[in-house]
């Protein structure tokens, strides 16, 4: 997809704030942020523009058929730079108390499938509720059980159904990776 190279480009060049303050002004959507929920279609957007292109045609695909039903499915997230990543991690770390708490709601950005670009959160409520009910025959399945606006393709659940979906992203065996510094599940960062 031609209009997704130059956000990916301006992404990687973005060099690294200095200053924590100077991070968090600098984060933005080049970086993935989702300031406002944006239609699966909008190819302007590094959040949605960035997806894997399997994962973002099946859900343009069902965003099409669930808008016949009176349906919008939007983006609330989606791609996010490592960098973005990780300050979401950081809030997380000081929101919830400790590493271990965090990690049933933010990945590493080693292990984050929004880092690679294959997993979307969508919204509102009725948007959830009609990829519930239907994105297994595009694919698309909710992953996590206390996360009901994630989602990612599963080609084998067009046929099958979606897998079974893990309590939170500490039992999901692709977070499993532990760092030998905290002993924290999820939390090895590549040196």
């Amino acid at each position: 997809m031609p209009s997704s190279e130059p956000a990916r480009t301006a992404a990687r060049r973005t060099p690294a704030p200095a200053s924590s303050s100077d991070f968090r002004r600098a984060l933005g959507k080049a970086h993935g942020a989702v300031p406002d929920p944006v239609p699966v279609f909008d190819d302007e957007t590094p959040a949605v523009a960035n997806l894997d292109p399997g994962l973002l045609g099946a859900l343009r695909r069902a965003a099409t058929e669930a808008a016949h039903d009176g349906v919008a499915i939007l983006v609330n997230g989606g791609w996010r730079s490592p960098a973005y990543q990780e300050h979401l991690l950081h809030e997380a770390v000081s929101k919830y108390g400790s590493a271990t708490e965090a990690a049933r709601w933010v990945a590493t950005p080693a292990t984050s499938a929004h880092v690679s670009g294959d997993a979307v959160d969508v919204g509102p409520a009725a948007a959830r509720a009609w990829l519930s009910a239907h994105g297994a025959g595009y694919g698309l399945c909710q992953i996590y059980r206390n996360e009901p606006w994630h989602y990612e393709l599963r080609l084998e659940a067009v046929e099958g159904g979606c897998p079974p979906m893990y309590p939170d992203p500490t039992h999901d065996p692709r977070m499993r990776q532990t760092s030998a510094r905290t002993g924290v599940p999820g939390t090895e960062r590549p040196e």
